[in-house]
C-alpha cells in the first residue's frame, strides 16, 4: 500500500508541474523518475527486479528488439527504448530535410500550384499538414507550415490566423493516422506490438473520413474571414522564389525520406523493428550529410528524449505497484463490462484529458490500463488501442495547450504579429474536435463492436 501511495503521489506531482509549466519538462520527469526509483522501488518495495524491469536496458541487447519477424513483441512496462531510438533517428532525418530546404520548397510549390489564391491555399495546406504529419512529427510540420503561411499572407494580403488554426488541427488529425505520426501512437505501437500497416488500416481509415468532413467544415466556417475582396492580389504580379539552392542535398534528403517511409510501411513484413529503422535512417542521413553531420546531431531535441525517459520510469512505478490495475478495475466496474460504455469512457476521457495535459504522459499511463482491461473484461485490446490513439491525438486539438504543435503554431503566429487568443482558438476548433470525436466513436462502434 505504501508503495502505491508513493508512486501515485510522485505521478500526480509530476503532472502538476508539467501543467504548471514553470520548469523544463525534462527536468520534471527526470526528477520524478529519480524519486520513483528511490522512494518506490528502493524504500517502499525494496525490489531490485522491479527497478530493472522499469529501466529495461536489457531489452536493447535482445534480437527481438531489432528484428522481430514472426514475433509479437510487447513491452508495456518501463522505459520504451524503441520509441526513444526511433524518435532520435527521425529527428535527425527531419533536420537533414530542413537543412536541404525541403519543407520551404514543398510549401511554396503547392502555393504556386494553387495559383496563389488564399482559399485554395487554405484547403491545400490543410491537406498538406495532414499528409506530412502522417510521417513527420507534427511540431516540425507546423513550424514550417506556419512560417510559410505567414510569408504568403503578407505577400497575398490575407489573414493567416484561420489557416494556421486549420493547419494545427489537420496536423494532429494526420498524426493519428499512422504509427509514426504522433508520439502517443509510437508509444502504443511499440508497447503493444502493432505495425505501421495496423495503424493505417484502423486509425488511418477513421482519420481519412474525419479529414474530409473537417475540411468541408472549416471551408464553410472560415473561408469568409481569409481576405477582404478589396485586398485581392493579382497572382501574375507575385514574385515568390520556389527554387532549390542545392539540388544534391535536396534529392538526397528526399530519397532518405522515401527510404524511411518504405521501411515503415513494410516493417510488419520484413520484421525490422522501428528501433532498427530509426538507426538506419539516422545513419544514412549522417553519412550523406558529411561535414554537416555534427551540426545535425547537435540540432536533435534531446530534451524531448530525456522527457520520455523520465516519464516511462514514473509510469513504470505505477504499473509495478499495481496502481494501474486498480484504475482498470474501476473503469470496468463503472462500465459494467459493457464494451460500448468502456470505449466511450476511453475515447472521451482521453480527449478531454489531452485537451489540458500533455497527451504523451497520458497515453503512456493508459497503455497498461487498457491492457489490464482487455484481460479482465475480454474486450479486444486492439479496439481499445485505436480508441486511445484517436482520443489522445484528436483531443489535443481542443485547446492551445493540448498538443505541442498547437503551442508552436500559436507561438509562431504571435511572434509575427498575429496573436491567437484562447477565445478565438477554442471558438474555431472545439466544435471541430467534437465533430471528429463523434465521427470516430461511431466508426469504432460500427466497425469493431
Amino acid at each position: 500500500m505504501l508503495a502505491q501511495i508513493l508512486a501515485l503521489v510522485v505521478f500526480v506531482t509530476m503532472f502538476a508541474f508539467i501543467v504548471w509549466d514553470r520548469f523544463p519538462k525534462h527536468y520534471v520527469t527526470l526528477s520524478s523518475g529519480a524519486l520513483t526509483s528511490i522512494l518506490v522501488f528502493g524504500f517502499a518495495m525494496r525490489d531490485a527486479e522491479a527497478f530493472r524491469n522499469t529501466i529495461a536496458i536489457q531489452n536493447i541487447f535482445t534480437k527481438s528488439f531489432w528484428y522481430a519477424a514472426g514475433e509479437h513483441a510487447e513491452q508495456t512496462s518501463g522505459i520504451n527504448w524503441a520509441t526513444i531510438i526511433f524518435l532520435w533517428g527521425m529527428m535527425i532525418m527531419v533536420e537533414g530535410m530542413a537543412s536541404a530546404g525541403f519543407f520551404d520548397w514543398l510549401c511554396l510549390k503547392i502555393a504556386k500550384l494553387a495559383n496563389f489564391e488564399p482559399v485554395k491555399i487554405f484547403v491545400a495546406f490543410m491537406i498538406l499538414a495532414s499528409v506530412l504529419a502522417m510521417f513527420i512529427d507534427s511540431i516540425t510540420v507546423i513550424l514550417f507550415l506556419a512560417a510559410v503561411t505567414i510569408r504568403l499572407a503578407r505577400t497575398l494580403k490575407f489573414n493567416p490566423i484561420p489557416v494556421i488554426m486549420a493547419e494545427i488541427f489537420c496536423a494532429n488529425l494526420g498524426g493519428s493516422a499512422t504509427m509514426c505520426g504522433d508520439p502517443p501512437n509510437i508509444i502504443i505501437g511499440t508497447s503493444l506490438g502493432y505495425s505501421f500497416a495496423d495503424f493505417v488500416m484502423n486509425t488511418g481509415t477513421i482519420g481519412a473520413v474525419s479529414l474530409v468532413v473537417i475540411i468541408i467544415y472549416f471551408y464553410f466556417t472560415m473561408r469568409n474571414r481569409l481576405q477582404d475582396p478589396g485586398d485581392r492580389v493579382d497572382p501574375g504580379s507575385i514574385d515568390v522564389d520556389v527554387r532549390i539552392n542545392n539540388m544534391k542535398e535536396f534529392m538526397t534528403s528526399t530519397i532518405i525520406f522515401g527510404i524511411a517511409v518504405l521501411l515503415l510501411v513494410t516493417h510488419s513484413f520484413t520484421g525490422l523493428t522501428v528501433a532498427f529503422i530509426g538507426v538506419v535512417v539516422a545513419a544514412i542521413t549522417l553519412i550523406a550529410a558529411g561535414k554537416k553531420a555534427a551540426t545535425l546531431l547537435k540540432k536533435v531535441d534531446y530534451t524531448t528524449l530525456l522527457f520520455f525517459i523520465g516519464l516511462f520510469v514514473v509510469v513504470g512505478g505505477l504499473e509495478e505497484t499495481g496502481v494501474l490495475v486498480v484504475i482498470a478495475d474501476f473503469i470496468a466496474k463503472v462500465s459494467g463490462g459493457n464494451a460500448y460504455i468502456m470505449i466511450a469512457i476511453i475515447l472521451w476521457v482521453s480527449a478531454f484529458a489531452s485537451a489540458f495535459i500533455d497527451n504523451i504522459p497520458f497515453s503512456a499511463t493508459m497503455i497498461p490500463v487498457i491492457n489490464a482491461l482487455a484481460q479482465s473484461t475480454g474486450v479486444d485490446l486492439a479496439t481499445m488501442a485505436w480508441t486511445l490513439a484517436i482520443g489522445t491525438d484528436i483531443g489535443g486539438s481542443m485547446t492551445p495547450i493540448g498538443a505541442s504543435a498547437n503551442v508552436v503554431g500559436i507561438s509562431t503566429a504571435g511572434k509575427e504579429g498575429y496573436p491567437i487568443s484562447w477565445a478565438v482558438y477554442c471558438k474555431e476548433l472545439v466544435p471541430g474536435t467534437l465533430i471528429v470525436l463523434a465521427i470516430s466513436m461511431l466508426n469504432i462502434y460500427a466497425r469493431y463492436l
